[in-house]
């Protein structure tokens, strides 16, 4: 047995340990955890002293400059929940751990990320917010310029640092061309051994996903909180009965025949101990409603189980979109309907999930159906997809799909635009008129809400996030349309952009109104409830050692 074997072994046992035997066989685990936490000492103290190095030169730098104007409105926000009362403790001066090993990735995600820790920083000024990457190519100045630029969040840089992981690829689907999913929950394992390698904070907070990981600093380190921020269950009831004939996404109906009964048997398993594990974590937010009803379904009963600070609620926080920004950006009224032209943008990164490849079928349907356009210009209508392009994987779709686009013969009206940074993004969402989203159970759809603070007129999946808390009525009436098939989106197409001037302006109107719900404040108040409990803990925790 090679050393990478041992390793995943004894990994997995140690997990499996701490999920269904006695607490007699975690001792074993423990002793990893005081090793590591002595082992980093040096490094935690180090990170420290560059914290305050970098802090004393901000400040001679910034002498002149204010707290941020927003800081009272976050600090206001705060519910009493101290013990006596109070909040807890704003000089609290520990480190959190941000479990994102794909930290500047700009997505969803990462967008919940940056505000999170700012958030976090203005709570708590004396905290030090690391976060576990594996972006080697890019330092700290570059990932926070990044940050400006395509979210326009500004964070405080002395209090925000970030430690390399080497062994990222353990989690990504290709290191596991079978039993994926077992696989990757191995992989973050290793991960977050890696991660307590470099430094054992004093709050760890995963916001990818990776649940097995907060189980195992559980069992390695008992008086560290746990939190996650689940985007996407990584395995859901939905899911399970995709395996069924006629089931949807990118394993529907692979249930049939043995393999088909063995891969199911495989999943409810791995249900069963993506439950368990799930109910180790000490706080548990969700960004939907869609993922906390399948997180409650999954995690619950044995979170239910479990005599432990776990047994509260799972809590839907809706993450930060920039709404306030948009709707100061871009002008909703009869002049502006003038600037928008018969386009439609995807903002999506190019993944499969994405299905960009449903949109642009659709798309060419919706322009073989010679559709008429009474209430925009003349130009001819165009699909403006946007998004990311994280690597060869990536680079190669988004070369499938434009050969996709020429063999439909629309490749004229379809445009690609990689990589955009937020000035571009905004300038499509205000020349544009329609958003779509293909995605099948979109666990929320942050760029749905930011077409709808954009004014867009969205055409979404009938599923998940964007159906369930997105485009839903407002003042009785629809803010936008769903779909689920090729001719569903092409029919969603031609009634956004047919619709007469009055009722799209309507529309539009009602779409912002609705996405006055997501904004980056909801965001911090909410997402600071949660981290509240977190020092708590850690304070009430650290007490007791």
């Amino acid at each position: 047995m090679d050393m990478f074997t041992m390793f995943i072994a004894i990994s997995l046992s140690l997990v499996l340990s701490f999920v269904f035997l006695p607490k007699t066989f975690r001792y074993g685990g423990q002793l990893v955890g005081r090793s590591l936490r002595r082992a980093s000492r040096m490094r935690r103290e180090l990170l420290l002293a560059r914290a305050a190095t970098e802090q004393r030169a901000y400040e001679s730098d910034h002498k002149a400059k204010k707290e941020d104007d927003d800081w009272e409105e976050v600090e206001a926000s705060m519910v009493g929940s101290a013990e006596n009362g109070g909040k807890a403790d704003r000089d609290w001066s520990g480190v959190v751990g941000f479990f994102h090993p794909f930290c500047n990735a700009g997505g969803g995600g990462e967008r919940v990320l940056w505000a999170a820790i700012r958030a976090t920083q203005k709570r708590w000024p004396e905290a030090i917010c690391v976060v576990y990457t594996g972006d080697h190519d890019v330092n700290k100045h570059d990932i926070l310029r990044r940050v400006e630029e395509r979210f326009n969040i500004h964070l405080h840089p002395p209090t925000v640092h970030f430690l390399y992981l080497t062994t990222r690829h353990y989690v990504l689907s290709s290191t596991w061309p079978r039993f994926t999913l077992l696989g990757q929950s191995i992989g973050s394992v290793i991960l977050a051994y890696d991660a307590f390698s470099l430094l054992v904070p004093d709050i760890f907070v995963d916001t990818m996903g990776y649940a097995f990981s907060l189980a195992f600093s559980s069992l390695l380190f008992p008086t560290v909180p746990t939190g996650a921020y689940v985007h996407y269950p990584t395995i859901s009831t939905d899911m399970l009965s995709s395996l069924d004939a006629g089931g949807q996404g990118v394993n529907a109906g692979t249930g049939e025949g043995y393999r088909g009964l063995a891969k199911r048997q495989y999943w409810h398993l791995f249900a069963r101990l993506y439950s368990k594990v799930g109910s180790t974590i000490d706080v548990v937010m969700t960004n939907s409603t869609w993922t906390q009803s399948h997180i409650r379904s999954l995690w619950s009963p044995y979170r239910n189980r479990r005599n432990s600070t776990s047994n509260h609620d799972i809590d839907v926080v809706f993450p930060p979109v920039a709404v306030e920004e948009l709707e100061t950006a871009i002008d909703i009224s009869q002049e502006s309907e003038r600037t928008r032209g018969p386009y439609i943008v995807y903002i999506a990164q190019f993944r499969p999930e994405k299905n960009h490849q449903l949109i642009i079928e659709a798309f060419a349907s919706f322009l073989a159906s010679s559709p008429k356009l009474p209430s925009l210009s003349k130009e001819k209508p165009k699909l403006i997809l946007i998004g990311s392009v994280r690597g060869d994987d990536d680079a190669t779709r988004v070369y499938n799909y434009r050969l996709l686009a020429h063999e439909l013969n629309i490749k004229e009206q379809v445009e690609f635009v990689c990589d955009a940074k937020w000035p571009e993004m905004l300038n499509w969402m205000q020349r544009s008129s329609v958003g779509v989203n293909g995605m099948w159970n979109e666990h929320f759809g942050i760029g749905v809400v930011e077409y709808q603070a954009a004014g867009l007129i969205s055409v979404v999946n009938n599923s998940g996030g964007p159906k369930l808390d997105i485009v839903v009525e407002i003042d009785g009436k629809p803010t936008g349309f769903h779909a689920s098939t090729s001719e569903e989106y092409a029919d969603g197409f031609r009634r956004a952009l047919s619709m007469s001037p009055e009722e799209t302006l309507a529309m539009r109107r009602r779409a912002r109104k609705s996405a006055g719900r997501f904004t980056d404040k909801g965001f911090a108040d909410k997402w600071l409830q949660n981290m509240d409990q977190l020092v708590r803990l850690q304070i009430s925790r650290s007490k007791r050692q």
